[in-house]
């Protein structure tokens, strides 16, 4: 006799079905990640590239695990198979390659790299540790960090910018010939043929733009510009449970871009899908560094369409700080504030488009004149020095807007106040980029002044701080053995540098090394570079480096 199997109804028996997609094989990896089985993690990582070798991000996640194992070789080449077969604006991939360059001491190539991607995508998410890279490989190559030159556009990109700039502005017949001039060069550019479908619908060509969506689809499933397009067209046709697909599927979508976050929300409050472009706006504007104001307008609108009155109000408030010519955001406010008296009234659904609706322009010239006004500048900079950080926000985006004369000196005075958080002074660091001031740029953070030669916004300034003081503890610790007035020296010089403005910390040990030839040498100690580098195990080159970097402090300090 047969043993039963416990908890299972033979007449209730169920198949599950394993879908062996790129997602699975995804899953298998990570978990193999967590429990450190790294080969294991690699082998799925392979199959998952197998099953979606379309996919950039099942490769990359294949260079990744590679480069973890020391194979930095091998991870280059999945990298460089990204960019020559799978998708060439994956820029991200040079600066990959320049770690794992690095990584084998292969510093010049590793700086071809960095400069590669700088010059492709300048202001990218990795813009920022790679000029720190560059840096220094400039340093341990004993020669000045080379200027990445931006890369030229290729003839299809320039024609896709000005195309949308026609698209824009509206002007949608020269936009209409430029699209398809491109899709005829560059039969592969997906962009051109979600444009192209876009200038259809609005000059009433609906069947060739549907037919341009489908060719898109058809390529690239989860394109979302393209799904969006499909949405709103389906939804003006008619077809509701067709839109109503499409918006469902949307909804699933987690944009990695910006911009993909900018076109679901419009298309989600254009299909009267509120709640959705609420949470994407608003989450767009905490991540903006400078948000637009029609940023403002839209995630103002979004709040006004799900009952958000209030938060509708702030939106468009800080809307108008920036933008006092329009009438945009005032027109809206006077009309918010009818309604926030009157709650009983119920509010209509409004458009997400950033203009006053033409049937009730009513432009205020007087907002014109503010930016002439010295008493409004005047004004601005009163709430940027004394105001809260929300207020000082407000000033600063609205200083920016204006540009008057004396902003670059203003901004440098407020780097230095001791008072204020760090993230309003990292918008005026923004804000001094944006306005191509010339470095050094100092700024006072915890009592500390730190010098940045780019006015680069995501410094971890508390890590800054942390290397400045470990330089001292690194300095004194070789030190024990030496008189308690070289001492005293040595931490008067540390704290001049300090005065001075520290520059980026790249080694402890050379700072603290050079403070310490200076400070011997000022004393008249015999001692030789060769032998400090070797005590603190740096290079004499570094050294040497490290004491130029600290002269103009040390002939302020023992000998002006």
């Amino acid at each position: 006799m047969k043993k039963s199997q416990i908890g299972l109804d033979s007449k209730e028996k169920k198949v599950i079905r394993l879908r062996f997609d790129a997602g699975f094989y995804f899953e298998l990896a990570v978990r193999s990640l967590n429990r450190h089985q790294y080969e294991k993690a690699l082998k799925y990582f392979r199959l998952a590239v197998e099953k979606e070798p379309e996919n950039p991000v099942n490769h990359c996640n294949l260079a990744g695990i590679l480069s973890e194992l020391g194979r930095y070789e091998e991870s280059n080449e999945v990298l460089k198979g990204i960019l020559d077969e799978v998708d060439p604006s994956l820029h991200e991939c040079f600066f990959y390659m320049a770690n794992n360059a690095g990584n084998m001491d292969n510093l010049e190539l590793a700086e071809n790299y960095l400069l590669e991607y700088l010059g492709r995508d300048p202001y990218g998410e990795f813009a920022e540790e790679a000029e720190d890279m560059l840096y220094m490989l400039s340093l341990e190559l004993g020669r000045p960090p080379k200027e990445p030159i931006p890369a030229k556009l290729p003839p299809h990109v320039e024609k896709h910018e000005e195309a949308y700039q026609y698209l824009e502005s509206g002007d949608f017949p020269p936009a209409i010939e430029l699209l398809k001039e491109i899709i005829e060069l560059e039969p592969d550019y997906l962009p051109a043929y979600n444009n192209l479908a876009q200038a259809y619908y609005y000059t009433g060509k609906i069947e060739e733009s549907l037919d341009l969506i489908d060719q898109v689809l058809k390529r690239d499933p989860t394109n979302l510009h393209a799904l969006c397009n499909f949405a709103v067209i389906s939804d003006s046709m008619g077809k509701a449970t067709l839109s109503q697909r499409i918006i469902q599927t949307l909804k699933n979508l987690v944009p990695m871009h910006k911009e993909h976050a900018y076109k679901l929300g419009l298309t989600m409050g254009t299909l009267g899908e509120h709640e959705v472009a609420y949470k994407l706006f608003s989450l767009l504007v905490k991540v903006e560094v400078l948000p637009e104001p029609d940023l403002y307008h839209y995630a103002a609108v979004s709040a006004w369409n799900t009952g958000r009155l209030l938060q509708a109000r702030r939106y468009w408030k800080k809307a108008l700080v920036i933008d006092q010519q329009s009438g945009v955001p005032r027109f809206y406010l006077k009309q918010l504030d009818q309604y926030l008296t009157h709650p009983d009234r119920s509010c209509p659904v409004i458009s997400y488009d950033y203009q006053i609706p033409k049937e009730e322009i009513m432009l205020s010239k007087s907002a014109q004149d503010l930016h002439s006004d010295p008493e409004f500048i005047s004004f601005l900079y009163t709430v940027m020095d004394e105001g809260e950080d929300e207020e000082k926000i407000e000033a600063l985006q609205a200083l920016a807007a204006i540009n008057p004369d004396d902003l670059e000196k203003r901004l440098r005075e407020f780097l230095l106040q001791t008072i204020g958080s760090i993230q309003v002074k990292r918008l005026a660091l923004e804000i001094l980029q944006e306005m191509k001031a010339a470095p050094p740029f100092t700024m006072n953070y915890e009592g500390y002044k730190l010098q940045l030669e780019r006015p680069n916004a995501q410094v971890d300034f508390s890590v800054w701080k942390k290397k400045w003081d470990q330089v001292l503890e690194c300095c004194l610790s070789h030190m024990e053995e030496t008189s308690d007035k070289l001492k005293q020296d040595v931490m008067a010089l540390w704290r001049e540098q300090l005065n001075q403005g520290i520059p980026p910390i790249r080694k402890k040990e050379g700072w603290a090394a050079a403070i310490e030839y200076a400070v011997a040498k000022h004393h008249q100690e015999s001692i030789t570079k060769t032998a400090l580098a070797h005590k603190y195990k740096i290079s004499s080159s570094t050294l040497t480096r490290y004491i130029r970097q600290l002269e103009p402090v040390v002939t302020k300090l023992f000998y002006s």
